[in-house]
């Protein structure tokens, strides 16, 4: 067995790759080919994919989040291995050798899961509605470990208005203290600088430039380490990023229909999902539509391909032929144009919008928010508005942090679609072509057979 790295720079592309100095000598010293993704091109169905070589419609990881019919809720960002179906990389490895190891240092669904070391963003939750960053892993200790090393892990750099290197430097230091104290043959490291600006400013602004630059100094000493160690090294992303001019309120046309219901609660108005005829999951550039009634879903789709910036709305067989006909999947997958992408915006009226939708709430919205990323413009003293409801929660008072608009706009990247061209696209580069199979790109669902070439020979 040799020793292996797998970095997941989210977000890089060949396009961008010349702004990474260190990681364009890997390529050109190795290779470097596109990665073909899937649809959805996100996260959590992406390294679904990566780790278990089988499609959404396999893995049952539909997107980020999905609606849970049995509990009438949407939820996103889980954390449980469990729902993830199929046999993953470190399980094959594994049984071909046991004293095969892996840790997975922070890919997500990464609790429960049945790799040797994990560690995973977890905070605690207080009865008294505070948020305090913490980490989740296995075994316990080892995350103690780095936040004694390295101070408590950054939560509140890790998404959000603040989001930037900050956290994904502690990653990288972390899973460099991993390597050089457990030794694992399969080292698997998440690293989502460059996603953040990309979606602020877009690909091509000169500060997703610079963060690329500085998303390659923080991987340089994993790969130092990685030499040093004689192991291999992939260094792959899950989707490119493409510039946006405008978003679809894709639910908002749904209540106009009259087919999305809500709750006017003292909390604003909140979805009613199990009560409505129809109703998306926003996630990024895709939309799954939740239709209650099986003769409605011609009619709801009809409805969608009427609406500026959708490009595609599958249903049916459609939804089979492009890997998303599992359970858990809309009754209609909608796909934005690339230069559009979905909010889950379900309110008409701003004064009515529901008391999560201006905080960082990635829980309980029930549907995935960019608009988190920025501080609302609207605000002029957002530092000592944060001051101020901090010091009330002090002093014992429940507080809203609320800081985040309500203008869509703001946002100038997505994904979600996979890109028209292989350049904007993600990219797959490895220290060791010979374990690439013939081909001019790599497949996702081809990731893990190459990883384990790269562990076993």
């Amino acid at each position: 067995m040799r020793q292996t790295l797998v970095l997941d720079v989210v977000g890089l592309t060949p396009a961008l790759l010349p702004h990474a100095p260190r990681l364009a000598a890997l390529a050109r010293r190795g290779a470097m080919r596109p990665l073909r993704t899937i649809t959805p091109a996100v996260t959590c169905s992406v390294q679904s994919t990566l780790l278990t070589g089988l499609s959404p419609s396999q893995h049952g990881v539909v997107g980020n989040g999905w609606y849970f019919r049995d509990l009438a809720q949407v939820a996103f960002w889980q954390q449980s291995n469990h729902l993830v179906s199929g046999e993953k990389v470190w399980d094959v490895a594994r049984r071909r050798d046991p004293a095969f190891t892996c840790a997975q240092l922070f890919w997500w669904y990464n609790m429960y899961s049945s790799a040797d070391f994990t560690v995973t963003p977890r905070p605690q939750y207080p009865a008294d509605g505070r948020k305090l960053p913490d980490v989740y892993s296995e075994p316990a200790e080892l995350g103690r470990e780095l936040q004694e090393r390295l101070g408590t892990f950054p939560l509140f750099q890790f998404w959000g208005p603040r989001a930037g290197i900050v956290s994904s430097a502690w990653i990288a230091k972390a899973s460099e203290h991993v390597m050089a104290t457990r030794r694992p043959t399969l080292t698997l490291v998440y690293v989502p600088h460059l996603d953040y600006d990309l979606q602020r400013f877009g690909p091509e602004h000169p500060r997703s430039i610079a963060a690329v630059a500085a998303v390659d100094a923080i991987c340089e000493p994993l790969l130092d380490a990685a030499e040093k160690a004689g192991a291999a090294v992939i260094v792959l992303s899950e989707y490119g990023v493409t510039e946006v001019t405008g978003a679809i309120h894709i639910n908002r046309a749904l209540r106009e229909a009259g087919l999305l219901r809500v709750r006017d609660e003292r909390m604003g108005e909140q979805l009613d999902a199990g009560a409505s005829e129809a109703f998306a999951v926003a996630d990024h550039q895709i939309a799954h539509v939740y239709v209650k009634r099986p003769e409605r879903v011609s009619e709801v789709a009809a409805l969608l391909r009427g609406l500026e910036g959708i490009e595609s709305v599958w249903s049916g067989p459609e939804r089979q032929r492009h890997g998303l006909d599992h359970p858990r999947s809309g009754e209609i997958v909608a796909i934005s144009r690339a230069d559009r992408w979905f909010t889950y915006y379900h309110w008409l009226n701003d004064d009515r919008a529901p008391d999560y939708a201006r905080t960082v709430e990635i829980h309980r919205k029930p549907g995935y928010d960019p608009v988190e990323l920025f501080v609302d413009p609207t605000i002029s003293l957002p530092g000592l508005k944060v001051a101020w409801t901090l010091a009330k929660r002090k002093l014992g008072f429940r507080s809203l942090l609320e800081v985040i608009g309500l203008d869509a706009s703001l946002v100038r990247g997505s994904h979600g679609r996979p890109t028209d061209l292989a350049e904007a696209g993600p990219l797959f580069i490895t220290s060791d072509p010979q374990h690439l199979a013939p081909g001019q790109d790599v497949a996702a669902t081809d990731v893990k057979g190459t990883i384990l070439k790269h562990v076993f020979g």
